[in-house]
């Protein structure tokens, strides 16, 4: 019989998972600025410029003027949108292979990578840095587990929790940081998805205790070819599932 998961376990690996998520927060806060534009360039029609500025100034993104002032729920949206992009579709591709994928754990891996780096945006947004709350945050979301304060916190011996995590689940490569100023490419971000996926992988028993896409989601993925399809709407269900718990758990604790 498989040793047990005890919450000492799931929290080291979620710390690991969590250290690693504050860069690509940064990426995706920063994807997407406005390019700038020398007004004093004689190719630059003045009046297009003025319109392009007005349009920028009232997009609302983090960093940006009133951003803080919106209310939670707008921006829980924002990062839903965001994170939605870039992770639901990766964590879908499974679905290319029909039922075959879906015996795989692979689809749990790339999903519970996906709402675990949206719960970490929300913590953010709810001025949450510390990372014994952000593990006990995703701990009872992904995991329906009330892990205690002290066990999540842990030593704040980064170093040793990333040798509990490399035991459980060793990597191919070391981790690489987003390069700053360069956007992400599918490939890319795939690549770092699956690394955040390969983390979780050593709690691997846990994963299907994340929240899940609806039953006709889950049917439409059982097909062939569209099961993609289906599988992607699952997961941007589930992410949206994912962000409600979140929010609930973070107001449950006081926090707003």
């Amino acid at each position: 019989m498989a040793e047990a998961i005890t919450d000492q376990h799931v929290a080291a690996v979620l710390r690991v998972f969590i250290r690693r998520c504050d860069p690509m927060l940064t990426k995706l806060r920063d994807d997407g600025e406005p390019v700038e534009v020398d007004p004093a360039d004689p190719d630059v029609d003045k009046s297009i410029l003025d319109k392009v500025k007005a349009v920028v100034a009232s997009i609302k993104r983090p960093g940006m003027k009133g951003w803080g002032q919106l209310p939670i729920d707008e921006r829980v949206d924002w990062w839903i949108s965001r994170v939605g992009r870039f992770t639901s579709l990766l964590a879908s591709v499974t679905g290319l292979a029909g039922v075959w994928g879906d015996r795989l754990p692979l689809q749990d891996m790339l999903g519970s990578a996906s709402q675990g780096l949206l719960l970490c945006a929300i913590a953010s947004e709810h001025g949450v840095d510390d990372i014994g709350i952000r593990v006990r945050l995703l701990g009872s979301v992904l995991f329906e587990r009330d892990i205690d304060p002290v066990v999540a916190r842990g030593s704040g011996d980064a170093a040793a929790d990333e040798e509990v995590v490399a035991k459980l689940a060793p990597e191919d490569e070391p981790a690489e940081e987003p390069v700053k100023g360069k956007r992400f490419s599918v490939k890319a971000g795939f690549k770092w998805l699956w690394r955040q996926a390969r983390i979780l992988f050593a709690i691997t028993g846990e994963l299907e205790k994340r929240p899940q896409g609806r039953i006709y989601h889950k049917a439409l993925g059982m097909l062939p070819v569209v099961g993609m399809a289906g599988d992607y709407l699952g997961e941007r269900s589930a992410l949206k599932r994912a962000a409600k718990r979140g929010t609930k758990w973070l107001a449950q604790q006081g926090i707003q």
